[in-house]
């Protein structure tokens, strides 16, 4: 096997492992491989292997590749800070937005949303101190989720989060499935939790992620843009 296949599968196999010990079933879990930074060949590779679920961060490099690729199917997460501007342009490839963090800009994705599917999104979630990092404050989950709910485009999955720089990883998912209860308490189908990235989507797994955007323990080492 190739050096990616040999990562996919260590990680597959990590997953499923993790999965078991928090007496989960590995199909409750999607695993999102995060291709940023890395070329359109490589997510070619990963599609030939039998990926169906990528994730991106930046709207310019997700829109190209998601052209380029239109013939596989592939289900493209966008997963990075979305601008307002940029909303319409996402909904023409995104299957989902796991970065939805303000009423503005969940507006304006469903005005993008004419004559197209409904969007899946998470409601991100900010664990830290600091304002300037995406998500919403934990005071206001309430009320976005209740927002949420008046735009039919919209489809809430549940909530998203990152876990803090320097905490330990299982307290901080810990904070997210308690949010996830308050989100479900307004919204009943909201079930999903994306959380867990390369370093830690073992300790979101037990503390029940649906969703894992795992990047770099699967792809390799990324280059950075010149």
């Amino acid at each position: 096997m190739s050096d990616l296949a040999d990562r996919l599968a260590s990680v597959d196999a990590e997953i499923a492992a993790t999965a078991r010990a928090a007496g989960r079933e590995r199909r409750e879990l999607t695993r999102i491989v995060v291709t940023k930074f890395h070329p359109v060949s490589l997510v070619r590779e990963l599609a030939e292997l039998g990926v169906q679920d990528v994730g991106e961060n930046r709207h310019q490099e997700a829109a190209a590749k998601a052209a380029e690729l239109e013939s596989l199917a592939l289900r493209w997460h966008f997963v990075g800070q979305l601008q307002r501007n940029k909303a319409r342009a996402v909904r023409a490839y995104a299957a989902s937005v796991h970065s939805l963090d303000r009423a503005a800009l969940a507006d304006a994705l469903h005005r993008a949303g004419d004559a197209l599917p409904p969007l899946d999104v998470f409601l991100e979630l900010n664990l830290t101190d600091d304002p300037a990092r995406g998500g919403v404050d934990p005071d206001g989950v309430e009320h976005l989720t209740e927002h949420l709910l008046t735009l039919p485009s919209l489809r809430l999955r549940g909530v998203m989060a990152v876990a803090s720089p320097g905490a330990e990883p299982r307290s901080e998912f810990a904070r997210v499935r308690a949010a996830s209860e308050r989100v479900r308490a307004i919204a009943p189908d909201a079930v999903a939790i994306s959380a867990g990235m390369s370093g830690d989507f073992r300790e979101a797994i037990l503390e029940g992620a649906t969703h894992l955007r795992i990047g770099t323990a699967i792809t390799g080492k990324r280059s950075t843009p010149g």
